[in-house]
């Protein structure tokens, strides 16, 4: 099976996404109308709606299709932004928040409205949990809930006590939630697949095993070097997300990669009170730990420590000992699958959209909420070049800074902060 250079480990994703058709690397010079530097959700949902529209698209992917965070997440879809409305009203005001909220249900909408119209199948499964792994939060969650409901107009999610709690995640680890029934959890590997067909049905042209290695601009024109061929183009899109690497500076500087690991386990057929409902959930920790049931019963489960900087010998591990935390009866569970990606964040973990150069713009740094808001950007990409909306300035419109110390010092830095956070989960 493919072992992807990017990232560690083979996923469950890849063992049950079925077939997975391999696109040629790019072979010789070429010209488009838009180019397109990631072959994951936004890459290829603007592939898609920008054939579609008749525009010329040429996609260069540096691995296969999915290798990155698209294809190795945690599935979940989530509602909203990265965070709550009333943790963002106080500094955007209502009336922006209200339109930042809107369109994220516009994104959930979209991504579910695409695998239907489309026939991908997602194993789209309903319902999500956040839930508070710290006592005495129950009038902070109530409060959330109560404003989802009444200030937003979203009425599909409520409270959750401590008794319920228990009962739907199947562990007395919890002290309260909310839990939304307006949302849920797919294959997100399933999805990337069934967008590299439609868009190459749509007429896209899609390459993978063609990293872009160099971005230039000549004459009103931008070319982006590749193994394979250069390839001259009217407008670019870049959509790596995470994997920037030194490509281009301001995308650099601004979408930080941190790895995050996910573990699969055999079929829980023994112990139907985990997660008896098979929803999605997240907790409350700075660094998350998310889960969930498959379909064919296995609990997937996701996380990251501040010690896991560098890629482990042994992710299950890991990823057993946390598991072990909320259920104890699954300390020796076998792990069949784990595997690890880069999530691309930005330090106000809101997307990060911008032109960069002339012609030239970088959508990315989703901050672990991209399955919806990925596919949405791509699609508003297209939808703009197309002079159809001009939506995506709700994102350029926010102020999304440079992460401090410069290319040397980053990462050093964000250890230090992630092994501080670590430690406030741990109190």
């Amino acid at each position: 099976m493919w072992q992807s250079p990017i990232a560690p480990g083979i996923s469950w994703y890849q063992a049950s996404a079925g077939e997975r058709p391999d696109y040629p690397a790019l072979d010789g010079d070429k010209s488009t109308d838009v180019a397109i530097i990631g072959g994951g959700f936004t890459g290829l949902q603007a592939a898609f709606n920008l054939a579609k529209a008749g525009v010329s698209v040429t996609l260069v992917e540096a691995a296969r299709f999915g290798d990155g965070a698209s294809g190795r997440n945690g599935g979940q879809i989530g509602t909203g932004q990265r965070a709550w409305p009333d943790e963002m009203e106080p500094q955007f005001g209502y009336e922006r928040t209200r339109a930042l909220f809107d369109m994220a249900e516009r994104a959930k909408r979209h991504l579910l409205d695409f695998a239907r119209d489309n026939e991908v199948e997602i194993d789209y499964q309903p319902g999500y949990m956040s839930v508070s792994h710290k006592p005495g939060k129950d009038e902070e969650y109530r409060k959330t809930a109560d404003i989802m409901a009444n200030r937003y107009g979203y009425t599909a999610i409520r409270f959750m006590d401590r008794q319920e709690t228990e009962e739907r995640v199947g562990s007395t680890r919890f002290h309260c939630g909310v839990y939304d029934a307006g949302t849920g959890h797919i294959h997100p590997l399933k999805l990337v697949i069934g967008l590299a067909r439609c868009a190459r049905e749509a007429g896209a042209s899609l390459h993978e095993l063609s990293p872009a290695m160099a971005i230039r601009q000549s004459g009103g024109k931008t070319m982006i070097d590749t193994p394979g061929g250069t390839i001259t183009a009217e407008k670019v899109l870049i959509a790596t997300n995470g994997y920037i690497g030194r490509l281009e500076p301001v995308t650099a500087a601004h979408i930080m990669p941190i790895q995050s690991f996910i573990g699969a386990t055999v079929p829980l057929d023994g112990l139907p009170g985990v997660i008896p409902g098979s929803e999605a959930i997240a907790d409350s920790r700075f660094m998350v730990r998310y889960f969930r049931k498959t379909k064919d019963g296995r609990l997937l489960f996701g996380g990251r420590e501040a010690y896991t900087a560098a890629n482990p010998g042994d992710i299950s591990i890991h990823i057993r000992k946390q598991i072990a935390e909320i259920y104890p009866a699954l300390k020796t569970v076998e792990i069949t699958h784990s595997w690890g990606g880069s999530v691309g964040i930005t330090l106000p973990r809101k997307p990060f959209v911008r032109e960069v150069m002339p012609g030239v713009t970088s959508i990315g740094g989703y901050s672990g909420h991209g399955v919806m808001l990925a596919n949405y950007c791509g699609k508003l990409y297209a939808d703009e070049i197309t002079g159809n909306t001009s939506e995506l300035d709700f994102y350029r419109s926010l102020a999304i800074p440079p992460f401090p110390g410069g290319h040397a010092l980053r990462k050093p830095l964000l250890f230090l902060a992630l092994t501080w956070y670590a430690l406030l989960d741990n109190l």
